[in-house]
């Protein structure tokens, strides 16, 4: 700006203001104090000053500018010599434009400037110089000059207070008398900041004494024996004299301003280079950040291509060992599709039209599996990266006794297996199956995905009490063959369908060949594996029963639970041992022979859902209302095996896979898949998967697991179906709400599916919602 030596967007810095002031010396004389310094720095011509309507200048300060006042009372401040002179020479300069034009500047206090991050100083006609102004005021202005201190600066030293002291600091021994200001008043002023900038305190009582003393000429022992050049001069600026004081032409050509001005500027030109260097050294740093970040990722898709690259050639390796021991099946093939298509001639055309729609039943499966595939391409590549992953790990503690991976991903050449205590007799194919061992279980879960396209009614069971408001199924379980279905809910009965009659008969309303009534609402149901026609069943009064639905008749009745009983599960291994879980949250083993319990594990939450695994009666898994899975080994009841942590709600149901793998289901909207064999000290807190896309917030939405695929209902009355392999559904269907009275379908919110089961290991599945509308599906 024109005037000043520099600029920037914290301030206007005037140091160098002298060499220019283009206005008239006697018509500088007639302006106010505001008025002038408003010309003085040009305000009329800048955007970062504005005249307010109160004639006094507003300034738009940066955050980084903070007042000269809060700049000295820093507790954390230390006198740097260099930095002191730096500052008092600006301000000397600054009082010595306006002396120069025959004007007083009355306001050379501290806070009437402000100090930039660089140590610019610049003059502003600040809040604090008015005489008014509330305590909110006050601070508020402060803080538009300073911007956010520390609040124990703000506690040391309350700005209003100190700024009502510094009016009288910085009154001069003319002025107390009642004289006007003068020029040598400012250069006293100048005197009283020289001390503040060589001798700062840490208290405000300590301020207000030794200010006090200064009034009367007493320095503190401190500048006298630190600063002895300074503390001299300080005395001569604060004479109680004013004729005795020096003005300003001989302040600025006193040894005292000149002798470091040489030193002061190679300092600032070191403090400048050094802040230039450091400027560079961000810089350089940030790139590196950014080089360093981006080679990671380099080397890791590096490292991903190469994976990729190894598992490619496993695969074709595969292809051409089984195309070499099918040779003649290609040709069958082919001379297959040329008969067919070379007995056009003498083919009927109902053949011709069957053909056809072969072909283009293959078009639009082949279409519909690409379909699916590319829509969860991502989710199918990060199964297949975290399936590899896992594989390497566990390879790590075998690397001793399998030859080292390359660069590339492939075997090296000098390999370890001589090392193995055991000698292998096809060492190279051993390598090869080692390393492609992840195909066959996700090449099988890829299969199982894209094998079936939709859920497919098969039958609808019609019964004759649909008008009947209870007819929640809580529980749907299949007898050991597969042959009979039975259901179970709140109209307290089992009721035992003949699956296959209901799928081949046609009938308005199908009716139960058992019917076995209970006294309060069942909860749930489970066959016994052995007897054919043993089932038993749990209640909301926490009673267990056992039947025989042969001769329909209550074979055993056991009471001990104190509260409703949620699951039960008789033992595939040993037919005579039966779980169960309540809300009294204990879980119970009864012998069914004997109609007793033979132990009982406690815990502290309710426990939602029990099961065996189907190989063993010695170990049980059950939910629990603390959002855990426990898995308990029954010999040792005490403490569990393991502990699966991972769901954030109710933990509703649990079902085997196999021996060592179980899912569970949560009201968190999640099914998980459990590893038992990667616990750490007895806790898993990390699930091979966590399945998504069902709804599942409040209610028991049942479940049920069959050969790798995984069956749940939803809130949105849907089924899903996943596989194990993947975290996405395969298939869903929803069910329709159809009005009983009128037959027409209607939007019902409320209506969800509340059972599924698999019909033993086969594609059917049986699932019933709220309302007890029961369905027979197939994965077609």
């Amino acid at each position: 700006m024109k005037g000043s030596s520099e600029s920037n967007s914290r301030g206007v810095n005037i140091s160098g203001v002298s060499e220019s002031l283009p206005v008239e010396r006697d018509r500088t004389k007639s302006l106010s104090h505001i008025d002038y310094v408003r010309s003085l720095l040009g305000s009329h011509k800048e955007d970062n000053l504005r005249l307010d309507d109160n004639n006094s200048i507003a300034r738009a300060l940066g955050c980084e500018d903070v007042s000269l006042r809060q700049w000295l009372d820093n507790p954390e401040r230390s006198v740097d010599a260099f930095e002191c002179f730096h500052v008092f020479r600006q301000v000397v300069e600054i009082v010595n434009v306006a002396h120069s034009q025959g004007i007083v500047v009355q306001n050379v206090r501290p806070s009437c400037f402000v100090v930039s991050s660089f140590n610019h100083v610049s003059f502003i006609e600040s809040a604090s110089c008015s005489d008014s102004g509330s305590d909110e005021e006050t601070t508020t202005k402060s803080r538009e000059i300073g911007c956010s201190r520390k609040e124990e600066f703000k506690q040391r030293f309350p700005m209003k207070q100190i700024l009502a002291m510094e009016m009288s600091w910085y009154t001069s021994p003319e002025e107390d008398s009642g004289s006007p200001s003068n020029c040598a008043s400012d250069v006293y002023r100048l005197g009283v900041l020289l001390f503040e900038l060589f001798c700062p305190v840490s208290s405000r009582e300590e301020k207000s004494r030794t200010m006090s003393s200064l009034r009367h000429r007493v320095l503190p022992p401190q500048i006298l024996l630190n600063w002895p050049k300074e503390a001299s001069f300080c005395l001569w600026l604060l004479h109680p004299e004013p004729t005795y004081r020096p003005s300003m032409s001989e302040l600025l050509q006193s040894e005292f301003i000149n002798e470091p001005r040489e030193n002061l500027e190679e300092r600032e030109a070191a403090i400048e280079l050094r802040d230039r260097i450091e400027e560079q050294e961000l810089l350089q740093e940030f790139l590196m950040l950014i080089q360093q970040r981006k080679q990671e990722s380099a080397d890791k898709l590096r490292y991903t291509i190469s994976l990729l690259s190894s598992d490619i050639d496993q695969v074709v390796k595969r292809q051409l060992s089984l195309m070499q021991k099918g040779n003649d099946i290609p040709s069958f093939l082919l001379s297959r599709k040329r008969i067919r298509k070379g007995v056009g001639t003498v083919a009927t055309e109902e053949e011709n039209e069957e053909a056809k729609l072969d072909d283009d039943n293959t078009l639009e499966s082949t279409l519909l599996e690409s379909s699916r595939l590319m829509s969860n391409f991502k989710k199918l590549e990060s199964v297949y990266f975290a399936t590899r992953y896992r594989q390497i790990k566990a390879e790590k503690p075998l690397a001793r006794y399998y030859p080292a991976l390359s660069s590339d991903g492939r075997s090296s050449e000098k390999s370890s297996v001589s090392n193995l205590t055991q000698p292998l007799k096809d060492p190279i194919n051993n390598d090869s199956r080692r390393q492609g061992g992840w195909i066959d279980p996700f090449l099988e879960g890829l299969c199982k995905y894209l094998t079936f396209s939709k859920l497919r009614v098969k039958a609808d069971l019609k019964q004759g009490d649909l008008l009947n408001s209870s007819n929640l199924v809580c529980a749907i379980g299949f007898d050991r063959d597969g042959e009979f279905f039975a259901t179970a809910g709140v109209n307290k009965k089992i009721k035992i369908f003949e699956c296959d009659s209901i799928i081949k008969d046609g009938r308005d309303i199908h009716y139960p060949v058992v019917e076995l009534a209970s006294r309060s609402k069942l909860s749930g149901i489970s066959w016994n594996s052995y007897i054919k026609s043993q089932i038993a069943s749990s209640n909301f009064e926490g009673v267990v029963q056992v039947w025989d639905a042969a001769r329909s008749q209550l074979v055993t009745e056991m009471k001990e639970h104190e509260k409703r009983v949620w699951s039960i599960d008789i033992s595939s291994a040993d037919p005579t041992l039966l779980a169960s879980g309540s809300d009294d949250g204990s879980v119970k083993l009864w012998s069914i022979n004997q109609g007793v319990s033979i132990g009982t594990i406690k815990t502290k939450a309710n426990i939602c859902c029990v099961q065996f695994p189907t190989d063993s009666g010695r170990s049980l898994a059950f939910g629990s209302a603390d959002h855990k899975v426990y898995y308990y080994d029954l010999r040792n009841p005490k403490l569990p095996l393991c502990t699966m942590i991972g769901h954030n709600k109710t933990v509703s149901y649990v079902r085997f896979l196999d021996s060592s793998t179980l899912v569970s289901s949560s009201t968190d909207n999640t099914l998980k898949l459990w590893d038992l064999s990667m616990s750490v000290s007895g806790v898993n807190e990390t699930p091979v998967h966590s399945f998504t896309g069902h709804t599942n917030v409040k209610n028991f939405v049942g479940l049920s697991v069959s050969d790798g695929y995984i069956a749940t209902g939803s809130e949105t009355n849907e089924v899903f179906v996943y596989h194990k392999a993947f975290p996405m559904p395969v298939l869903s269907y929803k069910f329709k709400n159809i009005d009983p009275v009128s037959g027409l379908e209607v939007d019902d919110a409320s209506q969800f599916i509340s059972s599924v089961c698999w019909r033993g290991q086969s594609s059917t599945l049986v699932a019933a919602n709220s309302t007890g509308n029961i369905k027979i599906l197939e994965m077609v």
